[in-house]
C-alpha cells in the first residue's frame, strides 16, 4: 500500500480518532486513519450512549461512530481497516508499519488507539455483556436506577464506582478479593460511609447470573471458607481497571508506570516531536467520549501547528 506524502495519519477509530480527522481533514491535510482491530474502539461495546451531547434521545454506540466515520470521509479522510503493528518515532518524517507488511512514511502521526476495560475472563461476562454487565458506571449507571448491583474491584476506581452507583441504585455490593482495598484511605472511607453499599471481604466472582432478560444474580466465592453465596442483582460493574493499547509505542514514547501515553500538560505534544497522543490512551481520569473527542480536536489542531512549522524550518534551509 504506497502512499504519496501523507502529512498526518491517526491510529485508531474511537471518537478521539475520527474527530481528529474531522479536523485535519477540514484543515486539508487529507489525513489517513487506519482503524485497528476494534473499528470503533470502546463504544461499540455499549447499546446506549445517553451522555453525549447533541443527541436528546440517545444514540446506539456503533451508530455514533458510523456516524463519526462518514463526517470524517466528507471532508476527506481515507479510512483503512488496518492493524498499526509497528512504528518508528527515531527520525523524520515518521514511519508506520501497517499489518506487519506495509510501512508508510508521514509528517505527523496522532495516536488515538485507547485503553482496554479488563475483565475477569469467566464466559459470563461475554454472554451478559450490554445486558447486564457494564465496565463504565458513569456511562451505564443511570439504567440501574432503583435496583441491585455490584461492583468488582478493590482500587480507587471500584470505589469510586460503587459510591456513583450509591446515588443511583437501592444496593451495592463490592465484591473485594483480598481482606483489605487498594484504594486510597479517603476512598476507603466514602465507601464504608455508605449506607448502602455492601462490601464482600475475600469474595470472588464465581458466575454472573441470568436469563434471556439479563442479569439476574451473582454467584460468589470466599476464596478462604470456599463457601458460595448468590446474589440478586441486575447489573454487574467491572471495576478492576484498563489497559491503555500502547504496546507498540513501549521504548519510543514516554509512558507511566501503567503504560498511558504522557503529554505536556494543556497540550496533546508527546516526547517525539510530531507524534500526538490523544484519547484514553494518554486518559486515565474521564475516559468519556466526549473528553476524547475533545482531545482529538486539539490533537489534529496542534499537528497541523506542527506541519506549518516543520513548512517553514525546510523552505528556510533550502
Amino acid at each position: 500500500m504506497a502512499h504519496s506524502k501523507v502529512k498526518v495519519l491517526i491510529i485508531g477509530s474511537g471518537p478521539a480518532g475520527y474527530t481528529a480527522a474531522i479536523y485535519a481533514a477540514r484543515a486539508g491535510l487529507k489525513p489517513i486513519l487506519f482503524t485497528g482491530g476494534q473499528p470503533g474502539g470502546q463504544l461499540t461495546t455499549t447499546n446506549d450512549v445517553e451522555n453525549f451531547p447533541g443527541y436528546p434521545e440517545g444514540i446506539n454506540g456503533p451508530q455514533m461512530m458510523v456516524d463519526l466515520q462518514k463526517q470524517a470521509e466528507r471532508f476527506g479522510t481515507k479510512v483503512n481497516y488496518g492493524l498499526v503493528t509497528a512504528v518508528d518515532f527515531s527520525s523524520w518524517p515518521l514511519k508506520v508499519t501497517v499489518d506487519e507488511k506495509d510501512v508508510i512514511e508521514t509528517e505527523s502521526v496522532i495516536v488515538a488507539t485507547g485503553a482496554t476495560a479488563k475483565y475477569l475472563g469467566i464466559p459470563s461476562e461475554e454472554r451478559y455483556a450490554n445486558r447486564g454487565v457494564s465496565a463504565c458506571a458513569v456511562c451505564d449507571g443511570f439504567f440501574y436506577r432503583g435496583k441491585d448491583v455490584a461492583v468488582v474491584g478493590a482500587g480507587d476506581s471500584a470505589a469510586e464506582e460503587a459510591t456513583y452507583l450509591a446515588n443511583l441504585c437501592t444496593k451495592v455490593h463490592l465484591i473485594v478479593r483480598k481482606g483489605e482495598m487498594r484504594a486510597s484511605k479517603i476512598m476507603q472511607q466514602r465507601v464504608m460511609n455508605t449506607a448502602n453499599i455492601e462490601v464482600h471481604w475475600h469474595s470472588e466472582t464465581d458466575e454472573i447470573l441470568g436469563d434471556d432478560n439479563g442479569v439476574n444474580g451473582v454467584r460468589l466465592i470466599n476464596n478462604q471458607t470456599k463457601e458460595k453465596k448468590v446474589i440478586p442483582i441486575q447489573g454487574f460493574f467491572l471495576a478492576i481497571g484498563h489497559k491503555p493499547n500502547t504496546d507498540i509505542f513501549k521504548g519510543q514514547l514516554n509512558m507511566d508506570e501503567a503504560g498511558y501515553i504522557k503529554v505536556i500538560p494543556g497540550s496533546t505534544k508527546t516526547n517525539v516531536e510530531g507524534v500526538f497522543a490523544v484519547g484514553d490512551v494518554a486518559d486515565k481520569v474521564y475516559r468519556q467520549a466526549i473528553t476524547a473527542a475533545g482531545t482529538g480536536c486539539m490533537g489534529a489542531l496542534d499537528a497541523e501547528k506542527f506541519l506549518v512549522a516543520k513548512e517553514m524550518e525546510l523552505a528556510h534551509s533550502n
